[in-house]
């Protein structure tokens, strides 16, 4: 019997000189990326053809740019592809809906309930802003409005909706790019008069938030010189969007796009947006935007958002975690010399050996590798390296599995998951 006492008080101190890096945060796992039906002008709903799904722009020659005009938009193959009038996006006669289109697409209601189905936490809508139905661009809009009613009606105690929109700018000026904003009043059409990046930075600072919760955004599959090569950033643009898609359209990798904005100031951290335009990608997609947050409710999803305790995996269920010196991923350090890691990563399928933990490396600026681990590769790993480093700016955590995740195409080599930063404070 003492033997037994003395070997429980063993493992009670070991427990206390190693608590898990998660720190009384829960991990859930959702989509920050998805478009219902009032996206009408493309997705599932309309029939295959030589113009569906393709999203063009009128050249302008004598710039040597694509930008929005009046009237039919032609794709290179001579069709309509997209008809914009008023700032307002339709789909042209040239691409046909489906006879049996509401079998794979459906109002924002219909996206929750199968979101909740298909055992996610948390599943945000993010329609185009410029489609006809989110005409007028304001509170007003009977869509608008449906849409975020939609969201309160679908929340409940084991599932999080959210209302969001997409912003689209595709002609500039000042850089191009696409970023989801989440939990606003309004909405901002970015081919309307006079909009652009710059403008969007500057309306976000005063957007309002929809109930609970902060507004949030962030920057959908990028390119490395996205956004006008990232300029134009702002204290309060910083401070609103605080994350980017590493992953899109459940396993197209925007990698170097992700290391290239943490290069030039941006705040982000890595979320997976899958980018359905229907409802078949609900059941069919497996990677995920996963957030460490204290409860599952709009209000804490939101705030985990909002302070970059977020990462982005191709597997549905893989669960990750680190502190840097006790302060979760995420945060903003004070100049520490030496930084202390404690990182966990765990894998519940226990009988696949593909989802094993094969790597784990930690990357500071530029993407330089800055330690890498190997372990016996297992179900459940944890790593605490210490790095001395007196000049980074920022790391973060990649980990590997044996499978190369749940997504298509899948492959060891790669990483599987990529974590938020923790910024140093430089």
């Amino acid at each position: 019997m003492r033997r037994l006492c003395q070997l429980v008080l063993i493992a009670i101190a070991l427990a206390a000189q190693s608590p898990d890096p998660l720190g009384g945060y829960r991990i859930y796992a959702g989509n920050t990326h998805s478009h219902t039906a009032y996206t009408w002008s493309h997705g599932e709903h309309l029939a295959k053809s030589d113009c569906a799904g393709i999203l063009v722009y009128a050249r302008n020659p004598q710039l040597n740019v694509f930008t929005w005009s009046e009237g039919y938009v032609k794709s290179k193959n001579g069709c309509a592809a997209i008809f914009v009038v008023d700032g307002a996006q339709i789909p042209s006669p040239d691409m046909p809906v489906k006879p049996d289109w509401e079998k794979v697409q459906g109002p924002p209601a219909k996206h929750f309930s199968l979101a909740k189905a298909n055992g996610y936490d948390f599943y945000a809508t993010t329609d185009h802003s410029q489609e006809a139905a989110l005409q007028p661009r304001d509170q007003s809009n009977a869509a608008w409005l449906a849409e975020r009613q939609q969201a309160v009606d679908a929340t409940d105690a084991g599932f999080v909706a959210l209302a969001g929109f997409e912003y689209s700018d595709s002609d500039g000026p000042g850089g191009t790019g696409h970023i989801n904003v989440m939990n606003t009043d309004g909405i901002l059409n970015a081919l309307a008069p006079g909009v652009d990046l710059r403008y969007f930075y500057r309306w976000l600072a005063t957007a309002t938030p929809n109930g609970g919760g902060p507004v949030v955004a962030t920057f959908n599959h990028p390119g490395p010189d996205q956004y006008g090569n990232w300029a134009g950033r702002t204290p309060e643009a910083t401070d609103i969007i605080t994350m980017l898609e590493v992953i899109n359209s459940n396993n197209k990798i925007h990698y170097p796009a992700f290391v290239s904005a943490l290069d030039h100031g941006w705040k982000v951290s890595p979320v997976c947006g899958n980018d359905n335009h229907g409802l078949t990608g609900i059941a069919r997609h497996v990677s995920r935007t996963f957030v460490l947050a204290r409860e599952k409710t709009k209000a804490a999803i939101l705030d985990a958002m909002k302070n970059r305790r977020t990462y982005a995996a191709l597997d549905k269920n893989l669960q990750c975690r680190y502190t840097v010196n006790g302060a979760i991923m995420g945060s903003t350090l004070d100049r520490p010399r030496t930084l202390r890691f404690d990182i966990a990563i765990d894998d519940p399928n226990t009988s696949n050996p593909k989802d094993k933990i094969t790597k784990i490396d930690i990357v500071k600026d530029g993407g330089a590798v800055a330690q890498e681990y190997t372990p016996t590769p297992a179900h459940s790993v944890r790593w605490t390296p210490a790095i001395e480093d007196a000049s980074s700016r920022y790391f973060f955590v990649r980990v590997w599995t044996a499978g190369g995740g749940d997504a298509p195409g899948g492959d060891p080599a790669n990483p599987v998951a990529w974590l938020a930063p923790v910024w140093t404070g430089r």
